[in-house]
């Protein structure tokens, strides 16, 4: 221990911390730069050890909605637990703030919307719903019932199960992922995936047609669900094309398949609805929500279960008796405590009005500043969500070559300037996700900040 405490923090992290999504090698062998130790943050700003301030417009992974610094959660964690810290939720036994914050996102979500399972994070939440699928065709006397059709560039975790829902293949690498039960259809961009000339009605067709071959040459009687985001998230921020879930639903209507929402990303006011599904008119019959349910002030996820479902899974009690899923820390009682206070704060302060303000403002900047850039193939986006996608060739529609790694360039020169905004994978793309509580001043500063790194980059293109 004395040879840790005359080492440096940064050099702690290297000789002791496995981190994700990093070249383990690399890393522990200090051939990449130092980590960025994050020390404080408050409102849409974070502070490093160093004294470094950025405006953090990806707000974290897509989920202080709330801004950074919120004493209103911290209070509420506080004294919760110095009430009562844990109690588990197995056999009937419940606590006040679990039972509370179910009755509350029941509010929030759509008006079918029965039931809430508490889980940590959007890959536990999404691994339930699967088990859901299943146990209903079981309880149904469909035990053929049970593949999942999930879409190209999707993302819906990485753990085993929801890794393999994940549409983007190096989530896969190495890790003999399981993708038996699992299918991926056309990933719904229009910018790359739609023939020439089509317009996105007629890609939106295109995606419902690809969709029903699928389940037609698997046979109906074996796929058991559809999940999807409203919008992607991490493959790429995009969102529908017009008329798309207007296509899709009455497919899987057609062939008795259930919707799962994968509303992780897109939950509680981030796209200035409540659910990104209220937004596209979706009809799910499960939702997977994570992020915006706490604002990540403390990890918790819901497994929301619509009437279709609930019926069913009470049925299953005569054939299979107890309900046999659940995690040590199912609606974890702080969190729970959390997840009350962060949804008051969005209630209270009107956020997703806010969102829809300052969110159309972000868009309208994004798209004077970079539509028609050297090298910019698309601005894209849904009020304060939004990416650039940089290509070699915008006229062409050409991609840049991998090896030149575009988007991590433009992603590190936006921090040179203080602004955090991510490079998206299986693509030169920048993405945004600023937190709720972003304002119009905000706007500007992030994107002059992002012109002046993004021009820095070109320049040398």
């Amino acid at each position: 221990m004395d040879a840790l405490h005359n080492q440096s923090l940064e050099q702690i992290d290297r000789d002791t911390v496995i981190h994700p999504f990093t070249p383990l090698k690399s890393f522990a062998a200090g051939d990449t730069p130092d980590p960025r130790i994050i020390d404080s943050g408050k409102g849409i700003r974070t502070k490093t050890t160093k004294g470094e301030e950025v405006i953090d417009a990806f707000a974290g992974l897509y989920c202080v909605n709330i801004g950074y610094g919120r004493t209103e959660v911290a209070e509420a964690v506080y004294e919760q637990m110095k009430k009562l810290a844990y109690v588990h939720s197995y056999a009937m036994q419940s606590h006040e703030p679990g039972i509370l914050l179910s009755k509350k996102i029941l509010e929030w979500a759509p008006d079918h919307m029965r039931r809430v399972f508490f889980g940590l994070s959007g890959s536990d939440a999404n691994e339930t719903q699967l088990k859901i699928v299943w146990y209903y065709n079981n309880v149904l006397g469909r035990p053929e019932k049970k593949k999942i059709i999930a879409r190209k560039r999707g993302y819906h975790g990485c753990s085993v199960m929801s890794g393999g829902l994940t549409g983007l293949p190096f989530y896969h690498t190495a890790f003999d992922i399981p993708r038996g039960p699992i299918l991926h259809t056309t990933n719904p961009h229009h910018y790359w995936e739609a023939e020439p000339g089509m317009s996105e009605v007629e890609f939106s067709a295109k995606c419902a047609d690809d969709l029903e071959q699928m389940i037609l040459a698997e046979g109906p009687e074996t796929v058991g669900a559809f999940i999807a985001e409203p919008m992607l998230g991490t493959g790429g921020l995009i969102p529908a094309p017009e008329g798309y879930w207007e296509a899709m639903q009455p497919v899987l209507d057609k062939y008795d398949i259930l919707l799962i929402a994968d509303e992780v990303v897109t939950g509680f006011g981030r796209m200035g609805t409540p659910f990104g599904s209220d937004y596209y008119g979706m009809k799910p019959d499960l939702m997977t929500c994570a992020k915006g349910l706490t604002s990540a002030y403390l990890p918790l996820s819901a497994s929301i279960v619509g009437e279709r479902v609930w019926d069913v899974l009470q049925k299953g009690e005569d054939e299979f008796g107890l309900f046999s899923h659940g995690y040590t820390y199912s609606s974890h009682t702080a969190c729970a405590a959390a997840g009350l206070a962060n949804l008051k704060v969005i209630e209270d302060e009107n956020l997703m009005d806010n969102v829809n303000e300052v969110g159309g403002y972000f868009q309208e900047r994004m798209r004077q500043t970079f539509d028609g850039s050297p090298f910019v193939g698309e601005v894209r986006g849904v009020n304060l969500l939004a990416a650039i996608e940089f290509v070699a060739d915008p006229d062409k529609k050409t991609r840049f070559d991998a090896n030149l790694k575009v988007g991590a360039q433009l992603s590190a020169a936006c921090l040179a300037e203080g602004v955090v905004c991510r490079a998206m994978p299986h693509g030169d793309i920048l993405g945004f996700a600023p937190p709720l509580v972003t304002t119009r001043d905000d706007v500007d500063e992030i994107v002059e900040r992002v012109a002046r790194g993004v021009g820095k980059v070109t320049a040398t293109l």
